[in-house]
């Protein structure tokens, strides 16, 4: 038996969970017509089998059909989700892990225009600004109707195979009542008394209660303090835990601090890099000692060591480590095994929970086996044939590439222009709030050191160095030089420097600053930031109709909180269409796409953010004597074939020396290929 707090049973109920670590309820947006299909069920069976004890699937599952899913949530008032939860509990409890749901209305937090298009309900009759539909006040059958949809749904869940439930109540509907804030109702449940406030969320919790009997866990996840003026308090906070507690039908308390209707609000609730980590763990350890009931928490606690604090210190019963799941599913089994130091690192990045908005599935930013179970292994089998690997390039997908190629067993070199590695990610780390990332590189180059991969640094490798290692596979992972060139001209752009000059360095800023964005990513915004703090007059300017399009709601809100108080605006709708100079001063010839209307304005420094273009030219000149000619066979890439093997070396290129990407698609270019090798 193991001392370690983390690895000791915990007893909830009649329910043993086998170890102190869960996962909370979160949804990567995997299920098919609102169903749980194979994805999602290999997604948490991954985790499962890695020791997890307790999963607590979707975020929420919605129980009602004026409840539309804001991203493609898992559909509980259905009947035809029974089987689909069996085979998801089933495949979970197959490695003794302990599955949950998390069931919700969603109240004012969704939209009217999805689904059956029926009006969103409320008790308020203000809008979300998140998600900015206007709810109809809550009528008395709309509130009967919503009590018999929980019951209804939790027995279906039930009926799947489930442990317990957990239902949603900061945020959504049940929130929306017990909150001051977003209560406008008159009678018995107005927000004249917090009796009446609690009365709904209590009888939903009575009628699932009598539908699903004794034998079954549920619980709350709740704001205990909505950390706003007029909002729901500590005290009261503390005083709503305890009378959760005194109704006996609530068997654990997961507890949550702050508020989730506009995305500042949201990231407070789950901090993103640069934000402190576990901030609100004393608080649940608060509600734990005022009730005595179970108590579960999450929220940025990405190590092991702080978990490991929060179970010891006897501030929770069950600690939450999702995020850091989805970098690393095996972090149970890690653990135990004693290799802690071989987990993949949770950055902070939060890829995974914007992806969900920007293009409906979460994917981690430096995990791209994660979501994708049933294509992409998390552990990388041996080859069954000894090959020599050489790599030019050390950023992410190179590194990627290495670490792949020595799991397989291949004898492994890479080639580094640069003192040290790390790429696009180390000139990201320059930023204080974002130093985090270079944990992507960081344990890559462990990773490989375990591994023997031999490093060449300070070293421009050229065609000779990799033709004498008689290499079978040559991989070209030589990212991207900045852009200069503007939209559709065919030569670069005049008087201008870049976004990765200012982040680096090596061109300081200069009084008046204009910052155009094409490319609609982090760097931008970096840039300005980095030149607001030192004092210049910063212009953000950008052709689209939002500000930085790439950068979701949670890593835009740092930014935006940075540069609120600086001299900083923002432009919308607004092309650079050249750039002159006159005298000491830069001309910004400027138009927009929406008509004829042009401009000019001067500033002292002109800076460009449109993406990279590949560093390629190694790649072309070892082209012709490749093997396959440069070519990828994108069928067998898909399908997880090998690829052809034609005598000769194999050239391949990936991440930006093929275009400009993100640090997930160099990544994922790198595993979906080497780990056929």
């Amino acid at each position: 038996m193991s001392n370690d707090p983390l690895l000791q049973p915990y007893q909830l109920k009649h329910l043993t969970l086998k170890n102190r670590i869960m996962t909370t309820a979160h949804e990567p947006a995997y299920p098919v017509d609102g169903m749980p299909q194979s994805r999602y069920v290999a997604y948490h069976a991954e985790r499962a089998r890695a020791g997890v004890a307790l999963a607590m699937t979707a975020g929420s599952a919605t129980v009602s059909r004026d409840s539309p899913p804001v991203f493609n949530n898992i559909l509980a008032y259905k009947d035809e989700v029974v089987p689909h939860i069996k085979t998801l509990t089933d495949a979970c409890h197959e490695h003794g892990c302990a599955v949950m749901i998390q069931l919700t209305h969603l109240g004012r937090r969704t939209a009217w225009n999805k689904g059956d298009w029926l009006p969103s309900v409320s008790s308020s009759q203000h809008r979300e600004p998140a998600h900015r539909a206007f709810p109809k006040l809550a009528e008395d059958w709309d509130i009967a109707r919503i009590i018999t949809d929980f019951a209804d749904a939790a027995e279906r869940m039930k009926a799947g195979g489930m442990d317990g439930i957990e239902l949603q109540v900061y945020g959504h509907l049940l929130d929306q009542f017990w909150s001051p804030l977003t209560n406008d109702l008159t009678g018995d449940y107005s927000a004249e008394t917090l009796d009446n406030r609690m009365r709904f969320p209590l009888e939903v919790t009575k009628a699932i209660r009598t539908r699903v009997g004794d034998d079954f866990i549920v619980g709350y996840r709740y704001t205990a303090d909505e950390a706003a003026e007029g909002g729901i308090t500590e005290a009261e906070g503390i005083e709503i835990s305890k009378r959760l507690a005194a109704t006996g039908q609530v068997d654990f308390l997961n507890v949550i601090r702050g508020r989730i209707h506009t995305d500042p609000a949201m990231t407070d609730v789950i901090p993103v890099q640069g934000m402190p980590a576990a901030p609100h763990l004393d608080f649940a350890g608060k509600v734990r000692a005022a009730t005595g009931l179970p108590t579960f928490h999450a929220s940025r606690i990405p190590d092991v060591p702080t978990a490991r604090h929060a179970i010891r210190e006897g501030l929770l019963d069950m600690v939450g480590m999702t995020r850091a799941h989805m970098a690393d599913p095996h972090i149970v089994q890690k653990i135990a095994e004693g290799r802690e130091d071989d987990i993949r690192p949770c950055v902070g990045a939060t890829y995974c929970l914007d992806r969900i908005y920007q293009a409906g599935e979460a994917l981690c930013i430096h995990n791209p086996a994660t979501g994708r179970e049933e294509t992409m292994p998390h552990n990388i089998p041996r080859a069954d044939t000894r090959k020599n690997v050489v790599i030019i390039g050390a950023g992410p997908a190179g590194l990627e590439a290495a670490r792949v190629a020595a799991e397989r067993g291949h004898q492994t070199t890479v080639f580094e222009a640069a003192p040290e590695a790390g790429g696009q990610i180390r000139l990201t780390a320059q930023s204080p709030r974002r130093r985090e990332m270079i944990g992507i590189i960081d344990w890559r180059m462990a990773q490989c050191a375990a591994r023997d991969v031999t490093f060449h640094f300070n070293t421009f490798a050229e065609e000779a160095d990799i033709t004498a290692l008689s290499p079978d596979v040559v991989i070209i992972a030589t990212g991207g030089l900045p852009s200069t060139h503007l939209f559709e001209q065919k030569r670069e752009a005049d008087h201008v420097v870049t976004a990765w000059d200012i982040l680096s360095g090596d061109i300081k800023p200069a009084d008046s600053i204009l910052i155009y964005d094409e490319a609609g990513d982090h760097a931008a915004l970096q840039a300005a930031e980095l030149a607001a703090n030192k004092g210049c007059k910063v212009e953000l300017m950008t052709p689209d109709r939002t500000l930085s399009p790439d950068v979701m709601a949670m890593n835009l809100t740092p930014y935006m909180r940075a540069l609120q108080n600086k001299d900083v605006a923002f432009t919308l709708a607004r092309r650079l269409l050249k750039v002159t100079r006159e005298g000491n001063q830069l001309t910004a010839h400027i138009g927009t796409d929406y008509s004829d209307h042009s401009t000019t304005k001067t500033y002292d420094q002109i800076v460009l953010n449109y993406g990279t273009l590949p560093n390629d030219s190694l790649y072309h000149t070892l082209k012709p004597q490749s093997a396959n000619n440069g070519a990828v066979d994108y069928d067998a890439l898909i399908e997880g074939r090998p690829q052809p093997a034609p005598k000769g070396f194999q050239l391949y290129r990936i991440g930006d020396a093929v275009s400009a990407r993100n640090t997930h698609a160099a990544i994922y270019d790198a595993l979906r290929l080497v780990k056929d090798i």
